[in-house]
């Protein structure tokens, strides 16, 4: 049967979490067109996947001896002339929140904060990203993106990748490296580790990000909403100026430099919870005021009025939404069980992004029913999709795959 993405053919779910084997891995975002092929995230002889294995290794690392060398990584790094000596990427979701306080207030850093704000601001995400600032204490940059190429590239990458989030990854993994770069500052902190979501464990060994997801070597090579740069210049009015702003900084560039990218999540045990109880008590965090559409959960990402609509396009493409990726999170946490999030999916999963649906079209002029209907039944796979007396159907669910509990 054909597959869309490079997508396995088979599907297999995870016999400790709700994954399947067709969730993709993270990938180089200036990269990515339309006939990119998807890595997979790992499944062991066992049916277990690499993200339910790695909260396995996070339980038997020495956390004591991870966070003596965060003292030493500080202790090298700190400044006593006024200057900052980090930066700490984010909105003011709970994770950019505990990172900054924590580094500031507990290990004696002096974080900058940057921000590379979403594409449409929630009320209450805009609210959470002040009280960062202005609560927890910190100094910030955010970069106002240029309107016309911020809406182009959205609309772009939804039409050719069905990735509405696209604009906003860009601009969270390049910009501080590129603010790091000008101000020479020597450290970026981001939060958790790629793999807590299905990364390969081996990615883990080193506290440091690759460079290939924030740096490039030749421009020819790069592609913005599935579109290469020197297209966007000659067909979509785009000067290479205004293109720069979502790209990263060049190998040479990165390499002539001291900073290193790291991963607080390498030092400190991370547990998405624990952020968010940190948040509420230090900035005034507050999660959404009601349930978040095709999910169970209140406090995750809620920033971008896009969000939701991005976890749909996910459910389209991959065959699992937000409330998989949610439920997955807190098993692996052991605040859930299988049954329970079984249940949770079952009830939530691929529910319609309502809320701000309207808000989000209107935005990049595109027509609703175009986006409901024609563009959704492009991207759909047909392993994973069946139509059943005209309405779609997943082939496969966790719900329905026949696996049951297991002590692995």
């Amino acid at each position: 049967m054909k597959t869309l993405y490079g997508l396995p053919e088979e599907v297999v779910f995870c016999k400790k979490c709700l994954y399947s084997n067709q969730r993709p891995s993270s990938e180089i975002e200036f990269k990515h067109t339309s006939e990119t092929k998807k890595k997979t995230m790992v499944f062991d002889e066992h049916g277990v996947c690499d993200a339910c294995r790695f909260a396995e290794v996070k339980d038997s690392i020495d956390w004591v001896e991870r966070e003596k060398q965060l003292i030493d990584l500080c202790n090298k790094h700190r400044k006593n002339d006024g200057s900052y000596d980090c930066i700490v990427p984010g909105s003011g979701g709970k994770d950019s929140v505990y990172a900054a306080h924590v580094l500031k207030y507990k290990y004696g850093m002096h974080p900058l904060t940057v921000t590379w704000p979403p594409i449409m601001y929630t009320d209450y995400g805009y609210r959470n990203f002040r009280n960062w600032i202005e609560i927890g204490g910190f100094d910030n940059i955010s970069f106002n993106q240029n309107g016309r190429v911020m809406k182009t590239l959205t609309r772009l990458s939804i039409e050719n990748l069905f990735h509405p989030f696209q604009t906003f990854i860009l601009g969270q993994k390049n910009l501080a490296p590129k603010i790091a770069l000008k101000y020479k500052i020597p450290l970026i902190f981001y939060g958790e580790h790629e793999s807590e979501f299905g990364n390969p464990i081996a990615e883990t060994q080193s506290s440091l990000r690759d460079a290939s997801y924030h740096t490039y070597k030749n421009l020819d090579d790069l592609f913005l909403g599935g579109v290469s740069v020197r297209e966007l210049q000659d067909n979509y009015n785009i000067s290479l100026n205004e293109l720069m702003t979502f790209l990263p900084p060049t190998e040479k560039e990165f390499e002539n430099s001291n900073v290193e990218v790291t991963y607080l999540g390498y030092y400190l045990k991370w547990l998405p919870q624990e952020s968010y109880y940190y948040a509420v008590e230090h900035s005034g965090f507050k999660a959404r005021p009601f349930r978040t559409e095709g999910t169970y959960s209140k406090y995750l990402s809620l920033d971008d009025k896009i969000d939701d609509i991005n976890y749909y396009t996910y459910f389209i493409k991959f065959g699992f939404g937000r409330c998989t990726e949610d439920a997955s999170q807190e098993i692996r946490n052991k605040h859930l069980t299988r049954d329970e999030g079984k249940a949770l999916v079952k009830k939530f999963e691929g529910e319609f992004p309502e809320r701000y649906f309207l808000d989000v079209m209107n935005y990049i002029g595109m027509d609703p029913d175009y986006f409901r209907y024609e563009l959704s039944d492009k991207f759909r796979s047909p392993h994973l999709w069946a139509k059943v007396n005209g309405e779609w159907k997943l082939r496969h669910t966790v719900n329905n795959d026949g696996v049951d509990d297991v002590n692995l």
